[in-house]
């Protein structure tokens, strides 16, 4: 056990509303913050602060906390924390980081960190961290709604075009529980989190199919290091969102980062292919995308793997924080799944399996092109050499607009506040609601401090996208050429 997991015992029974303070405190130098990025030896700096989180699987928000191992954690742990959760961190100080150690900040940049501290405290005084429980109510009706109108549909229907709009309904009642159910969990509804966890295991295992745990733990890892590569093999502060090798690569790095994994060192002919094709195999990947995240979530929730590194040792150290309500939930939803995409029994095995692939393919297009257009194609960055929060969040992400014939209130409801991508990772716990006050306030900011802010609509992005694509496959194949033996 690492100093973080015997600081959490010894300081079991101490008052947890104590300040961050001692009368003797070690001082450290950033470069020897740094040197700790693993999860068995983890520090994270907390305003100005030093802790040793080392191996603290307990956290209650998983593993994510190891994304900032050997770096500042201020921002982030901001944006995702009630006020006072810092209190909780007072077991695992260690020292005092040294203000003047920190190189890659000057007087400008301590300024700009200062005054989007004070945006986010405006936000608070705003009342825009509030939700509202006759928005949310009218949404989870109205989602109740459509997935009864997809059921009746099935049921009181002999035609094949109603059964595929039926199937069409549901895949986009799926991707709107997505969106449901990432609201609950990011905590924006609820003051009381077991609540937001209880709804999100509504809209996530029953209703959609995905287990909370492996969400939470991919997704908050996603919020924590947007776009970033893992610094080291052994480092956890890498993006799970962008781990999709061997099948897509956004960046040189990643294309050239299976390299490693093989004893020749080389890239393996499937790597080689997929990566020169990777624009064509952009939209058949994401009509498959359900079906890999209802395994992983099937897996997570069953105890037969992960995904991750990260998730399988927050997995072991941890295990899941609702067993029973995980499994029995999961698997309800495949029951009643099962019964719609068969007809409830009276259809044939084949005419099932196309209703079924029809669900799950056009959820996962409808699902993956918003969250696809929010960070595909923007800025990748090296975890070690990661910008300040504020322009790491911003950078690495793309809001969505209305434009080619498409109305922005349609936007609005499809991307289910997504389309305010930059706006929610600035402030994740911000209710949709109040979103487009709150980009209006942040795209102000972000002109007054030459901040760069990137905003594209559907088929823009898309395009984007793609060329993004095309760009780091040219990159990949020139690179091969180059290195390549000579003839």
């Amino acid at each position: 056990m690492g100093k973080g997991g015997e600081a959490k015992i010894a300081a079991a029974g101490k008052d947890a509303g104590a300040e961050l303070t001692t009368s003797k405190l070690t001082k450290y130098t950033w470069a020897e913050v740094q040197r700790h990025r693993t999860p068995e030896d983890a520090w994270v700096v907390y305003q100005n602060k030093v802790f040793d989180v080392s191996n603290w699987y307990e956290h209650p928000g998983g593993a994510v906390i190891f994304t900032h191992a050997g770096d500042d954690m201020t921002d982030i742990f901001a944006a995702f924390h009630a006020p006072g959760s810092h209190n909780m961190m007072k077991q695992f100080l260690i020292g005092e980081l040294i203000p003047e150690s920190v190189e890659h900040k000057d007087d400008h940049q301590r300024a700009f960190e200062k005054a989007y501290r004070d945006l986010r405290s405006k936000l608070v005084m705003l009342g825009m961290f509030k939700s509202s429980m006759g928005f949310y109510a009218y949404k989870c009706i109205s989602q109740m709604g459509m997935w009864a109108l997809a059921m009746v549909m099935m049921a009181k229907s002999d035609s094949t075009l109603v059964h595929v709009a039926a199937a069409l309904l549901m895949g986009l009642f799926f991707q709107q529980c997505g969106w449901l159910a990432h609201e609950f969990l990011h905590h924006q509804v609820f003051r009381k989190r077991k609540h937001g966890d209880w709804a999100g295991l509504f809209w996530g295992n029953l209703m959609q199919g995905f287990s909370v745990q492996w969400w939470k733990n991919k997704h908050n890892g996603h919020h924590a290091v947007p776009n970033l590569h893992n610094s080291t093999a052994q480092s956890q502060d890498g993006d799970p969102d962008i781990d999709t090798m061997p099948l897509l690569a956004w960046s040189l790095k990643q294309a050239q980062s299976y390299r490693e994994l093989r004893d020749d060192g080389k890239d393996s002919p499937f790597v080689k292919f997929m990566i020169r094709h990777q624009a064509f195999f952009y939209f058949p990947i994401l009509l498959l995308a359900r079906l890999s995240w209802l395994n992983e979530s099937f897996k997570v929730a069953y105890g037969l793997g992960a995904a991750t590194e990260n998730a399988a040792l927050e997995m072991k150290a941890k295990g899941l924080q609702y067993p029973i309500s995980e499994k029995v939930l999961l698997a309800i939803h495949h029951a009643w799944v099962f019964a719609f995409a068969s007809g409830y029994g009276s259809f044939s095995i084949l005419y099932s399996i196309a209703i079924y692939l029809t669900v799950t393919a056009s959820s996962g297009f409808f699902l993956a092109v918003v969250f696809g257009l929010g960070h595909n194609g923007m800025e990748t960055y090296d975890a070690a050499t990661r910008p300040d929060f504020w322009k790491l969040q911003v950078t690495t992400t793309r809001n969505i607009t209305g434009g080619h014939g498409i109305p922005q209130a349609f936007v609005d409801w499809f991307c289910g506040g997504l389309q305010y991508q930059v706006d929610h990772h600035l402030f994740p716990t911000l209710p949709r609601h109040n979103l487009p006050k709150t980009h209006e306030l942040v795209k102000s900011f972000c002109n007054a401090w030459d901040v760069k802010y990137h905003e594209a609509d559907l088929v823009d992005g898309t395009i984007e996208v793609l060329k993004h694509l095309d760009k780091v496959a040219d990159q990949f194949v020139l690179d091969f050429v180059l290195d390549g033996p000579t003839m």
